[in-house]
């Protein structure tokens, strides 16, 4: 791998990639749309032509890495055209680049492309996305794949880990637990999904981008658990944290959106190609955070 561009790396999985990638020596760019950092450019996917957009004929991207999305799953059922333009037009536009450049894709994308009725899933299992997030989100990956047969595809679901913003569930949770914050957790016991790190993500996606491997990968952990689960796996680390957890099943949240219930992927093909790679877990982080904040 020579230069690296990374689209929407000011966000959770973007900002891993970026952090990663640049610890094993190679040349990044990370780039921001709405949210920028110290260490990001701006680059908007869905104008091409922005005069305010970074200079890629001065970079010369070998790889693109589009981790940008609208990912509000329930803002994307009431906002069709803006989950299209953030969601496949940002990739359509992200495939140019990589045609422009001679570069290899790489999307990221999620379980939700599957209905929920038989998880965790394999890669090889019957797509039926649910929802409009999930209907572009696939949408997009297949447009990634028939671009070039050299793209690659990475499917995740309930990702957590260090970034900027704290936004990713398990993070918020610990943040409010070390900040002495009551919390009050409606959710869902009948959602199933396989969490995983963003930087395992980032971790595994440099391991396939070494082997020059390509197609559809599901990255995940060895967790498999509901909401509910997921929270108590963190606030167990904080017996002092006053919560009130109200397990619900999914019809009386009243979300806008259909999910996958028992969702969730299996790294079956991943970890055929890599049985001595070791994914850390919910609790290896929480454990972790505890000791950054020593």
């Amino acid at each position: 791998m020579k230069n690296i561009f990374i689209v929407g790396a000011s966000g959770l999985v973007g900002s891993n990639c970026q952090k990663y990638f640049m610890q094993h020596g190679h040349t990044v760019l990370g780039s921001h749309f709405s949210f920028p950092t110290a260490n990001t450019v701006f680059f908007d996917t869905l104008n091409l032509d922005n005069p305010d957009n970074t200079n890629l004929d001065i970079f010369q991207p070998d790889i693109i890495v589009h981790c940008g999305a609208l990912t509000h799953v329930d803002y994307c059922e009431d906002h069709v055209d803006e989950s299209y333009e953030k969601t496949v037009l940002s990739t359509i536009h992200c495939i140019a680049l990589a045609k422009k450049y001679g570069a290899k894709l790489v999307y990221i994308s999620t379980d939700y492309v599957f209905d929920g009725q038989h998880g965790p899933y394999q890669e090889a299992d019957a797509v039926r996305p649910l929802s409009i997030y999930a209907k572009h989100k696939l949408e997009a990956e297949q447009l990634v794949i028939q671009a070039s047969p050299e793209n690659l595809v990475l499917r995740v679901t309930n990702v957590y880990g260090h970034e900027e913003r704290n936004k990713n569930f398990v993070s918020r949770i610990v943040q409010q637990c070390v900040a002495g914050q009551k919390l009050i957790l409606k959710l869902p016991m009948d959602q199933y999904a396989t969490p995983v790190n963003a930087w395992d993500i980032a971790r595994a996606m440099y391991a396939l981008l070494q082997d020059q491997q390509a197609g559809i990968f599901h990255i995940a952990s060895t967790d498999v658990m509901n909401r509910v689960e997921l929270a108590l796996h963190v606030l167990k680390y904080f017996p002092e944290a006053e919560y009130e957890l109200i397990p619900m099943i999914t019809s009386e949240l009243h979300q806008a959106a259909d999910r996958p219930l028992l969702g969730g992927l299996l790294k079956t093909k991943f970890s055929a190609l890599y049985p001595k790679f070791l994914f850390g877990n919910v609790d290896s982080f929480v454990k972790e955070c505890l000791a950054l904040n020593k």
